[in-house]
């Protein structure tokens, strides 16, 4: 029964027959009667009670005032890429003057459905077939506003038009399918190359912060490495060196200690002597090289000059000038007599 009902035809706005003039009518809510009186136009017949006379009036034409449905049958149209569609639709009307909707057509439903169809026709060639699914609404609104232009003298508005469905043709559709399918892999493979990108920056982002952390861990670890070593370096010489110091003073303290630093002095003094040629192209030499006595006596005389004791004043500082000096022989006298 449900398929039967659905394969049934649309129902006529147009009753199949018209009602009998017998003096008295009473017209139903959202009608309007169309009376001719001795064939011309006479009246509009109100809903309600109404008075008519017979054989003289007649009702010529029945129109409802509801909003009709009409199915805009399947037709053929191109597009602007040269592809044919099959499409349907819905239109939807309302008779807004009885009097222009009687005489000025003849079947106005018939009217408005070719001019629906002409006018998708017109409309879906100004398309593409990708936009024909995405402005579908644009397109049912070019079509309403076409129809209420032309059937403004019908006496009927089109409220709006719907589009039921649009049928693509069997290669058509399979090439849309695909080009879905590859639209669909490459938004994938985008999607995952952006992600491996994003991947790989964040890994060497992680092991530059990681390098670094580790340098500076590294760095810090040798500078405070370096700081103790050469801290405890300081204090083990500062260390050393005061007690040579210590042993020094000590060993010059005791007896015979000047004669011997004497000596070791000499023997220095010597030495720098024997080197100088070597590290330097530029030699400056005492007179008197010849005489080691005398220069042993010279090297003497120095470190008795800067061992003198600080609390001598100027006056003494020419007598202790003025006293001899001991020669070589008698400074090796002094150290055999102290080692026996």
């Amino acid at each position: 029964l449900k398929h039967s009902a659905w394969l049934a035809p649309a129902p006529q706005r147009l009753n199949s027959g018209l009602p009998v003039n017998i003096g008295v009518l009473f017209v139903p809510q959202q009608e309007a009667w169309v009376v001719e009186r001795m064939g011309k136009f006479h009246r509009i017949l109100e809903p309600g009670l109404n008075f008519l006379i017979p054989l003289l009036d007649r009702i010529r034409y029945v129109q409802s005032l509801k909003e009709i449905v009409i199915n805009v049958p399947e037709q053929s149209a191109v597009t602007l890429d040269n592809v044919t569609l099959q499409i349907d639709g819905v239109l939807y009307l309302r008779v807004m003057d009885p009097y222009k909707a009687s005489y000025g057509v003849e079947d106005p439903e018939y009217a408005v459905t070719q001019l629906a169809q002409t006018t998708m026709r017109s409309e879906l060639g100004k398309l593409s077939l990708d936009r024909v699914f995405r402005e579908r609404e644009s397109l049912n609104a070019s079509i309403v506003d076409a129809i209420n232009q032309a059937s403004d003298c019908w006496g009927i508005r089109c409220l709006r038009y719907e589009i039921k469905d649009i049928h693509v043709p069997p290669r058509v559709k399979e090439s849309m399918q695909m080009q879905v399918e590859a639209e669909r892999r490459k938004r994938a493979t985008v999607l995952e190359s952006e992600g491996t990108r994003e991947s790989a920056i964040n890994v060497a982002e992680g092991q530059k912060q990681a390098q670094i952390l580790a340098s500076e861990a590294e760095k810090t670890e040798q500078i405070n490495k370096a700081a103790g070593r050469e801290a405890n370096a300081m204090l083990v010489k500062a260390r050393a060196k005061a007690e040579a110091i210590q042993l020094l003073a000590a060993a010059l303290a005791q007896q015979h200690g000047s004669a011997a630093a004497s000596l070791s002095v000499a023997e220095q003094y010597v030495s720098a002597f024997s080197k100088l040629a070597k590290d330097s192209n530029t030699l400056l030499l005492p007179a008197n090289t010849g005489d080691v006595s005398n220069m042993v006596a010279q090297a003497l005389g120095i470190y008795a000059t800067l061992t003198k004791p600080q609390g001598k004043t100027q006056e003494e500082l020419p007598q202790a000038q003025e006293e001899p000096q001991p020669s070589a022989t008698e400074v090796l006298q002094a150290e055999q007599a102290g080692s026996s």
